[in-house]
């Protein structure tokens, strides 16, 4: 064991509850309130010196469990399976860099807890490998943090020798058509920015129940101090990008919103545009003609159509559509599938152009499937679970690192910006978008650069915990 490598010695976590100004639509499901879940994670030094640190993780249900199951159902399900997870990372022997045990963990734990967590839960009730990794997340990401807490360092600075023992072959492998593609000898700080960012774009996510103008239903429903337009929204934080959700079942509504989103944001300067079908799509016809409509009556909004994000079915392998038609047309980026590095191998396989990272898919995922989709070509995005509080700053941290195609989306701001108020008195520009970007100049410090001491967040009491 190096000097540099830690284990974990105790676990916990906190449910915080908080409630969306507005709802937030996206495939069929509507959010209107979530929990995140707070992790705490102490690690240990050979020399037994200790130190903590923290992840968080809106527990989005709707997301990561689409179904017809009740709310509450799924929201318990996953809360149980937090207490599972509670008591896992704590027994966790594993020693090393924070991206070894994670990787460790995510390979060998995670799988047999899921598995036994499922067996115990009433029939017809199921988590999907995505809620597993969505709960795992705010775990993995408190490792990476305590990490660098540990040994006095900024995280991002340890993704390299002489911190990793192990190079990326140890994680990944090339693709069979890819014999020049190597890992041997490189880490993820290889396929990183050469200089991190400080200021990012902040794509606007513009949900299916948004108005869009003040003459459209539910303008006027809300009245706290926040816009409740789009043309508001952008007028107030100068906005350039604006990430559209659509149905999926109704190209007429889709092709609509698209053409009235466009016709808004181009006149108000907005220069980048992405559509989000949110896996309602089986069929790749049902894009390819909405794309040629954008293409043949909207020309100037076609110049400024960036991407589109998993219009199909998230799982993947149950449904591996060939999807080059899209592709050809428009880059087309795994977002929902995009559990692990395998998976986005897959999906390249099929014909998908670039992946969108996820913090919630916990940190070690994220940085693996960086660097294997960079190392074969593909574009990358930096995509947003409507991240509050603490969740904000790893998942910003990991944009500002990553050579995405286009700043970070972010949108917590806009659905629910009371719940980051603590945090943003230390960290004003992350939480709030000025001139289309946020500012990440007040992060700094060991791990993560929460400053958590500094942050007077009151935190209901642990819902469960272990040594």
């Amino acid at each position: 064991m190096k000097p540099t490598d830690i284990r974990i010695r105790a676990a916990r976590w906190h449910a915080v509850p908080v409630q969306t100004r507005v709802p937030l639509k996206f495939g069929t499901e509507t959010v209107t309130e979530v929990v995140c879940a707070r992790v705490f994670i102490e690690v240990e030094h050979a020399d037994g010196t200790r130190a903590e640190g923290w992840g968080e993780t809106p527990l989005s249900v709707q997301w990561v469990w689409p179904s017809t199951i009740p709310y509450q159902a799924r929201l318990n399900a996953l809360t149980r399976f937090c207490d599972d997870l509670t008591e896992a990372y704590a027994q966790c022997t594993a020693t090393g860099h924070a991206l070894e045990i994670g990787h460790h963990f995510l390979e060998k734990q995670l799988p047999q807890l899921l598995d036994r967590c499922n067996a115990s839960l009433p029939e017809g009730i199921a988590l999907p490998t995505l809620a597993a990794l969505v709960c795992a997340s705010p775990f993995d990401i408190a490792l990476h943090d305590a990490y660098g807490v540990a040994n006095h360092v900024p995280t991002y600075s340890t993704y390299k020798a002489p911190w990793l023992a192990s190079d990326l072959s140890h994680f990944l492998a090339p693709a069979a058509d890819s014999p020049n593609v190597r890992f041997k000898g490189l880490y993820p700080a290889d396929f990183f920015r050469p200089t991190p960012e400080t200021r990012l774009l902040a794509w606007h996510l513009v949900g299916g129940l948004d108005p869009l103008t003040p003459e459209d239903p539910g303008a006027n429903d809300v009245h706290d101090g926040y816009p409740t337009t789009l043309v508001d929204w952008i007028a107030r934080d100068g906005l350039l990008a604006l990430k559209v959700k659509l149905r999926g079942n109704d190209a007429a509504w889709d092709f609509e919103r698209l053409q009235r989103v466009g016709a808004i944001g181009l006149a108000a300067g907005v220069r980048l545009f992405t559509a989000d079908f949110n896996c309602t799509v089986t069929d790749p016809k049902y894009v390819t003609d909405i794309l040629d409509r954008v293409r043949n009556e909207e020309p100037a909004l076609w110049e400024h159509l960036s991407y589109v994000e998993q219009p199909f079915p998230y799982d993947l392998e149950a449904h591996p559509i060939p999807v080059a038609s899209v592709s050809e047309r428009v880059p087309l980026f795994l977002d929902e599938s995009a559990h692990d590095w395998k998976i986005v191998r897959l999906g390249r396989e099929l014909g998908w152009s670039g992946v969108a990272l996820k913090t919630c898919k916990t940190q070690t995922g994220a940085l693996l499937s960086l660097c294997w989709a960079r190392a074969h070509g593909m574009q990358l995005m930096v995509q947003d679970l409507t991240n509050p509080m603490l969740a904000q700053i790893p998942h910003v941290l990991l944009a500002a690192h990553a050579p995405t195609l286009a700043g970070v989306e972010t949108n917590a701001m806009q659905f629910y910006p009371e719940a980051s108020t603590p945090e943003a008195v230390v960290h004003p520009g992350l939480y709030k978008r000025v001139q289309g970007h946020v500012d990440l100049a007040s992060i700094h410090g060991p791990g993560f650069g929460y400053r958590a001491n500094e942050v007077s967040r009151v935190l209901p009491p642990p819902h469960a915990q272990s040594r």
